[in-house]
C-alpha cells in the first residue's frame, strides 16, 4: 500500500511538467514531505469547462482518500486511499472513476517501513525507508478522483457544496520496493498520461494496459528519520538518514 508520500514541488512547477493550468477556483497548498491520508494533495485531471465544453487539463487540490459519489458519510474516504491495480476496474467504490475520473498524483517518492524488532538495550521499533525514482525525476501516481455532494449544503454553486477526492492506485512492488513493502504506488510512464488523463477514453482493456511496471522498476530506496513516523512532523530533514548512536 501507500500511506504517507512527499510532495515538495511548486505548483508552477508542476503545471509546468505535465502542461497543466492551474484551477482558477483552487485553493493553495505548500510542500508537503509527509503527505498523509484525508491532506489535501495536488491533483492532474482533464474535465471538460461547464461553460464552453472544452476539454482541459488542470492542476487542482484534492483530498487523499476517495469518496464515492453514493457514499452517506465522507469519512469512508480514510479507508479508501488506495486501489489495488488488480480489482480497480471492478470494485463498486471504483469501477466509475476507472472509466471516467482518472488523474494523477504528483509525487518525490513515497515512505514505507520495516520492522525492527527489540533488542537487549533497545525498543522495537518500525524504521522507515523513502523510495523514490533514480534520477530524482516526479513520480506521476496513476489516480481515480471522485465528486461527493454534501446534502446539508443547498446551493449547488456553494463550493462547500462539493468534496472532490482521490485515491492512488497500487500493485505489487519491484526492485528496491520489493525488499521492504510487497505492494507500491503505481507510477505511470509520461508517454501514456494522454491517455490515461482522457476522460472520452473509456475502453477498460485499453486503460488496464497503460498499469505496468512502474517507473520502469528503477527506483533507489533510503533510510530516513524515524521523526516521518508521527504525521505532526514535516519538512526536508524527514529524508535525512536515521541517527546513529
Amino acid at each position: 500500500m501507500c500511506g504517507r508520500y512527499a510532495s515538495s514541488r511548486a505548483p508552477e512547477d508542476l503545471a509546468g511538467l505535465f502542461g497543466a493550468e492551474r484551477d482558477p477556483r483552487a485553493g493553495e497548498l505548500g510542500p508537503s514531505w509527509n503527505v498523509a491520508p484525508t491532506d489535501d494533495v495536488w491533483a492532474v485531471l482533464e474535465r471538460a469547462d461547464r461553460d464552453t465544453g472544452e476539454v482541459a487539463r488542470r492542476l487542482r487540490p484534492v483530498r487523499w482518500g476517495l469518496v464515492p459519489s453514493w457514499a452517506k458519510d465522507p469519512a469512508v474516504g480514510s479507508r479508501m486511499i488506495n486501489a489495488r491495480v488488480e480489482t480497480v476496474h471492478e470494485k463498486p467504490a471504483f469501477r466509475r472513476a476507472f472509466t471516467r475520473r482518472r488523474c494523477l498524483l504528483p509525487a518525490d517518492g513515497f515512505y514505507e517501513w520495516v520492522a525492527v524488532p527489540a533488542t537487549g538495550s533497545a525498543k522495537a521499533y518500525k524504521q522507515p525507508y523513502f523510495i523514490r525514482p533514480e534520477d530524482a525525476g516526479v513520480m506521476a501516481m496513476a489516480g481515480l478522483y471522485e465528486f461527493w455532494r454534501d446534502p446539508a449544503v443547498q446551493d449547488d454553486d456553494d463550493p462547500s457544496a462539493w468534496l472532490t477526492t482521490a485515491t492512488i492506485i497500487t500493485t505489487e512492488a519491484t526492485d528496491a520496493a520489493g525488499r521492504v513493502h510487497p505492494r507500491m504506488p503505481l507510477a505511470l510512464d509520461p508517454a501514456d498520461y494522454e491517455t490515461w488523463l482522457d476522460p472520452a477514453h473509456q475502453d477498460t482493456a485499453d486503460l488496464r494496459a497503460l498499469l505496468h511496471t512502474p517507473a520502469g522498476g528503477r527506483l533507489a530506496v533510503s533510510a530516513v528519520s524515524t521523526a516521518v513516523n508521527s504525521v505532526r512532523n514535516n519538512g526536508p530533514h524527514l529524508l535525512d538518514g536515521p541517527a546513529t548512536a
